[in-house]
């Protein structure tokens, strides 16, 4: 099938002020949120069709983080805890505990509701056109949901929860499948761990496990989630960045080390990646993309305000197409504009400049 969509993007768009704030206000209703959170997708619904794109998300506004539609679907998670990580970049302040987008198991985790059916039914029935669901990866969860010396009475190791939390992500996926939503996307962040020395050596010392055993299992476990959109015709997608939250990073390095493994086996249309600078690496390892996937080049940076040249673009589209034909390339910004709900450290018209060149640039490219 195709790809349609030579101008993509990742899910998640920068709050409005007033939506942050409203947030933060204890007089405001959760009725009267959840009406502005209605107004504003709305809004930004329009926003994405104005500048051309074609395939349409609510920025994930309604949620805390990339992810929080699960933490607030189940039981068994003290949210008021987090496995201390070290990020990089822009306003980084080196260690620090990220509790929005954590949570650590201390029971077992028991699913209290459905994750997404808020969203996709608001969505199915306001957008213009196709819609894309954003899903964490039940591999984002055992390098930071599990936590050593507090974890193990409920999971004795991170796969055990790994495999509790397949079933849950695998029965959301196949109810958005029912409910027809033609794009489902995973993120995926952890896969960076596999491709970062410092992350392998923290793989094995902190959760004992083996990265290349760790990295088959997640293969595993993603397919096994995005199982009910074989056949269907449906977009399976996964995006791999290597960490975003306020325009920080937490690891680095090429694709080469997985590329055979995760390209050959992860059962996928598409592949969103991330390609702004050069912790990213080269794009030889594209090389091991199967024929008739896509790869969706992620050149355009959402962490930083400075806009990228179209011809430096261009001309970077047309070296990845010397290992992925171009009619299966398509173009993105590296990640969503706001993972968690504070969002990169640029304006929104910065973000939406940057969307614009990425249509504008996918129109000089393949055209329509």
């Amino acid at each position: 099938m195709p790809f349609p969509h030579r101008a993509d993007h990742l899910g998640s768009f920068l709050r409005p002020r007033r939506l942050l704030d409203a947030r933060g206000d204890p007089g405001v209703s959760p009725e009267g949120l959840r009406e502005l959170e209605d107004q504003l997708i709305i809004d930004i619904l329009r926003r994405q069709k104005d500048i051309g794109l074609q395939i349409f998300t609510d920025g994930e506004l309604r949620r805390r983080s990339f992810m929080s539609d699960f933490n607030e679907s189940v039981s068994g998670l003290d949210n008021g805890d987090s496995v201390a990580r070290s990020w990089q970049g822009a306003g980084a302040a080196g260690t620090n505990r990220v509790s929005p987008i954590s949570g650590i198991a201390v029971e077992k985790l028991q699913q209290t509701k459905r994750l997404t059916v808020h969203e996709s039914s608001f969505l199915r029935k306001q957008s213009p056109g196709d819609i894309k669901i954003t899903l964490p990866s039940a591999n984002q969860f055992p390098a930071i949901t599990w936590k050593k010396g507090v974890s193990e009475a409920a999971y004795p190791t991170p796969s055990d929860l790994l495999w509790d939390i397949v079933p849950m992500l695998a029965s959301e996926v196949e109810a958005l499948v029912s409910e027809g939503v033609r794009y489902i996307q995973l993120d995926a962040p952890r896969y960076s761990y596999f491709l970062d020395p410092k992350w392998r050596a923290w793989l094995q010392s902190e959760l004992g496990m083996n990265p290349g055993t760790a990295l088959d299992e997640a293969i595993r476990a993603d397919n096994a989630t995005l199982a009910a959109t074989q056949g269907t015709g449906v977009i399976a997608a996964i995006h791999l960045c290597r960490g975003n939250n306020r325009s920080q990073w937490y690891a680095e390095g090429g694709y080469d080390a997985i590329a055979e493994q995760l390209f050959g086996r992860l059962e996928v249309d598409v592949f969103l990646l991330e390609y702004d600078d050069e912790r990213s690496g080269s794009f030889e390892p594209l090389r091991f993309v199967p024929r008739g996937k896509t790869v969706v080049l992620g050149l355009v940076s959402s962490k930083l305000a400075a806009m990228e040249k179209p011809d430096e673009l261009v001309r970077r589209i047309e070296e990845a197409a010397k290992y992925v034909p171009l009619e299966h390339l398509a173009l993105s910004p590296q990640c969503g504009f706001a993972s968690t709900m504070e969002g990169n450290l640029l304006s929104e018209d910065e973000q939406w400049r940057k969307l614009e060149l990425v249509v504008e640039t996918a129109r000089q490219v393949w055209g329509g």
